[in-house]
């Protein structure tokens, strides 16, 4: 996708969401006088700077890796490029490659989630594609309180199991509300990170999966 003076700071944001919701490799360009800035992801099956580098001589410059990368291109060639790049990712990709898969690391108990597995959690940071963070599965947790929907879209509630109690957020899930507060008790795949609000830090569940 392409556009006149799109902010060139946040379209490797916007490209990166696109991914979580479609599941394409995806191509943000920010246009400004006749030359466009691009920002571009991709899924694991898809190797982004191979792509690209098929595709270079329409590029001021490009740069990057597998999953992660950035271009320059003169505006006139963006439609070249959008040709050529869709022509490529039809012929390397199956069906199979466009199914987002989800990987998941261990089971846990709420119980088990401490400011002490947080520490020892972060001291595997940074992630990114090549070092995720770990995903875990939590099965029979009961949703506490009522489920709401925040910016129209994502999903934010409470889970307990034992003495635990925890706040969870589930991106583009607005639509699961009702399910899971009549249902009463879901399993959950997720990610673990810290929410920090003003001067308050709290544990979170990043959750990419609610059956």
């Amino acid at each position: 996708m392409a556009g006149e003076d799109w902010h060139p700071g946040v379209i490797g944001i916007v490209a990166s969401r696109l991914i979580e919701r479609y599941f394409r490799p995806t191509v943000m360009i920010s246009i400004e006088n006749g030359i466009g800035k691009g920002s571009a992801r991709s899924i694991p099956s898809f190797d982004l700077h191979s792509a690209l580098k098929s595709c270079s001589d329409l590029f001021i410059q490009f740069g990057g890796h597998k999953y992660a990368a950035g271009l320059t291109i003169e505006a006139r060639n963006i439609p070249i490029f959008k040709e050529r790049f869709n022509y490529i990712t039809k012929n390397i990709l199956s069906a199979d490659d466009l199914i987002p898969k989800i990987y998941i690391d261990d089971d846990l108990n709420l119980e088990e989630i401490t400011p002490e597995l947080m520490r020892m959690m972060n001291s595997l940071a940074p992630f990114g594609p090549r070092n995720p963070r770990p995903s875990f599965k939590s099965d029979n947790v009961e949703i506490a309180g009522e489920p709401r929907v925040v910016g129209n879209k994502h999903l934010k509630f409470r889970v307990k199991q034992g003495e635990a109690n925890l706040e969870a957020i589930a991106f583009n899930k607005g639509t699961e509300a009702s399910r899971i507060k009549e249902q009463g008790t879901v399993n959950l795949v997720y990610t673990i990170e810290e929410n920090q609000w003003m001067s308050r830090k709290s544990i979170q569940l990043r959750v990419k999966d609610i059956h």
